[in-house]
């Protein structure tokens, strides 16, 4: 496709999604075919694969390098099946069907080559399911149960070969583990298009690697996780540091908080056997308090405080460049809220670095304020204060450990935690947590919006921004313009979406900014254009275009999210991942967003108080830029 805007979230289509060959005498693209499948008859579009017309009659047929994110690779031969006249067995993954054919997924002779893959798979693959992070959910570990592997028929890897890499403060590689399924591999290269892992060497000697088979810590690795929601073994986990946190809540002289965002509220159930998109948020404040933490506070509170802090950065840039015209203007601002996001764009566009929103992302702002403000209200050393954040990423656990997030003059964030580990912390605990009652945050930080909640899904960030940026410079309620507050366009699962909003009129300014805008006269009849994007395929995409002077080039905010479908599908997520699991996610998020009575970011009463009492310069005020921002000017110069 010739528009950007219209490509696809993945950087390759699934087989049923693109061309193919056609034969002569085929009845050309888009004809519908029938075959047979076990004796079920079914019409599909040519191209379809068999795995795919198998699916739709409700047929399993077995995959491990298979990936409904991922295109097709066709290498681990697990799905095999029989097709009549044909001489050897064919990948059902990656075969497309051309013509009617009579297929069969469990004859003696698919069964058998079923068994010897998995015994040859398990014959290179080293260690105890008891020990390992992946038990109880490991694609591998289920189909030896599946076909009956009751002993090692070609023998076992009797000790490690490759040393495990712990060097990432986010994903560890046990290369042990590895069954070269290569979904890592069309993970970080097809669908993230970062290229830190790949396949090296030929044959019976090709192994998973980095380049020049250096630790994770020393590559171009963005922390995404993405690679480890699709290893379907336990050859890639999240760096763990749950023995960390029990030691600080088993220790009587820390005062140990928790914040929760709200991407993992949306999907920890999936993790006590529920389905996915039934939101477990104040049975989780329960649990927690139960777990031993002192306080349980919402991340939503500092997204709205990161909506503000954004926001009035954004409309200074925009005054700068209208009014002002000194200097040089960043244009479009980019969000700042995915570490994954920075980490791209620090290894891959760093001459773009200065487009970047400084406001830190809401987890860090939290850790700055706890150590602060939290702090001197409650008379607590700030010292003896453990600041521990539930999230869905494993990026989140990079970016408490950046050496410049110490603000508060200690470390703001001590430990990051993903959906997946507090899910164990709490089984771990005797807690079922879908059994608890409910109850709310603590105060002062368990007051937030809908706005805030929004930020898990993909557009979300955009949406609650522009919530509060037009109505405070339209002067209306934004209800008005768009139904209930839900601003439709930037919502969705695209890869990219653009949208255009014109400014008719301008209000007065609000109370909160008056010490930064005098009136917003120089907005008045612009058009704002904005965009959304998530996955970091997507996002090179969009900087290629801008550094060509493509239409994304005349944007004025850009909202970007390493992860396909946001923080929703983050790297610490419940394992598996799909489409249909995301979208049920978001259908969670916008749903509690709702239910709230006040649902923008201005509005929040907690975080207008925050203002009145501790940031009194306003947003973007020194104290703000001090604690809720990164110290660096235009061109990187680092400032004290």
């Amino acid at each position: 496709m010739s528009d950007i805007n219209q490509l696809d979230d993945k950087t390759r289509a699934p087989v049923s999604q693109r061309p193919h060959r056609i034969e002569a005498g085929g009845e050309g693209i888009g004809a519908n075919i029938t075959v047979t499948i076990d004796g079920q008859d079914v019409k599909v579009p040519m191209g379809t694969t068999i795995l795919e017309a198998a699916e739709k009659i409700g047929i399993r047929i077995p995959t491990l390098c298979h990936h409904k994110d991922l295109c097709v690779a066709g290498v681990c031969r697990i799905c095999s099946v029989q097709v009549d006249g044909m001489r050897t067995l064919q990948a059902a993954c990656a075969y497309p069907i051309s013509q009617p054919m009579k297929i069969h997924t469990h004859t003696k002779k698919v069964r058998q080559a079923r068994r010897h893959i998995l015994d040859l798979m398990l014959s290179n693959h080293y260690g105890e399911c008891y020990t390992c992070g992946r038990n109880g959910n490991c694609e591998l570990q289920s189909l030896a149960q599946e076909y009956g592997v009751d002993f090692f028929r070609f023998g076992k890897m009797e000790e490690p070969i490759f040393e495990i890499d712990r060097s990432s403060h986010s994903v560890i590689r046990d290369m042990n583990k590895c069954i070269m399924c290569r979904r890592c591999v069309r993970t970080c290269i097809d669908l993230q298009e970062v290229g830190c892992l790949e396949a090296i060497g030929r044959g019976d000697e090709t192994e998973i690697g980095t380049f020049m088979d250096k630790p994770l810590a020393d590559v171009i690795c963005i922390n995404c996780g993405q690679c480890i929601n699709r290893c379907p073994t336990g050859a890639l986990r999240a760096n763990d540091p749950t023995d960390d946190v029990w030691r600080a809540i088993d220790d009587p002289k820390k005062h140990v908080v928790i914040q929760t965002a709200p991407a993992p509220r949306a999907a920890i159930g999936e993790c006590f056997g529920l389905e996915p998109g039934v939101p477990m948020t104040f049975e989780m404040n329960t649990a927690l308090r139960m777990a031993g933490f002192d306080k349980v506070f919402d991340t939503n509170f500092t997204a709205d405080l990161t909506i503000i802090e954004e926001g009035t950065e954004l409309l200074l840039r925009l005054k700068q460049a209208l009014v002002d015209k000194k200097g040089p203007v960043f244009l479009p601002q980019f969000t700042s809220c995915s570490p994954g996001w920075i980490k791209y764009i620090e290894h891959f566009y760093p001459d773009m670095l200065d487009n970047l929103s400084s406001a830190k992302s809401p987890q860090q702002m939290f850790g700055a304020v706890i150590k602060t403000y939290y702090a001197q209200l409650h008379n607590i050393d700030p010292k003896d204060i453990v600041t521990v954040a539930l999230m869905p990423c494993s990026a989140k656990k990079f970016e408490c450990n950046r050496p410049e997030m110490m603000d508060s003059g200690f470390k703001d964030v001590d430990y990051g935690l993903t959906t997946r580990e507090l899910a164990k912390m709490l089984k771990e605990a005797g807690i079922d947590l879908p059994r608890m009652a409910k109850s709310d945050f603590d105060d002062p930080f368990g007051t937030a919006t809908g706005s805030g909640v929004i930020f898990g899904a993909t557009g979300g960030v955009m949406e609650a921004a522009l919530r509060t940026v037009i109505e405070l410079v339209v002067g209306i309620k934004v209800e008005n313009l768009f139904d209930h507050a839900n601003i439709m366009p930037v919502r969705g699962f695209e890869g990219i979406k653009y949208v255009e909003l014109t400014i008719p009129d301008v209000g007065p300014v609000p109370d909160i900014l008056k010490g930064l805008f005098d009136s917003w006269d120089f907005l008045k009849g612009v058009t704002v254009k904005v965009a959304v994007v998530h996955g970091t395929g997507n996002a090179k995409k969009v900087l290629d275009n801008i550094k060509a002077g493509g239409k994304f080039a005349e944007c004025h905010f850009i909202e970007f999210m390493a992860c396909p479908g946001g923080c929703l599908g983050g790297g610490g997520q419940p394992i598996p991942t799909t489409p249909e699991i995301r979208a049920a996610r978001a259908k969670a998020i916008y749903a509690e967003d709702e239910a709230y009575e006040i649902r923008k970011s201005h509005e929040n009463p907690a975080v207008l108080e925050l203002y009145t009492k501790f940031l009194t310069e306003g947003p973007c005020g020194h104290k703000s830029h001090k604690l809720l921002h990164t110290h660096y000017t235009p061109r990187g110069k680092y400032i004290a």
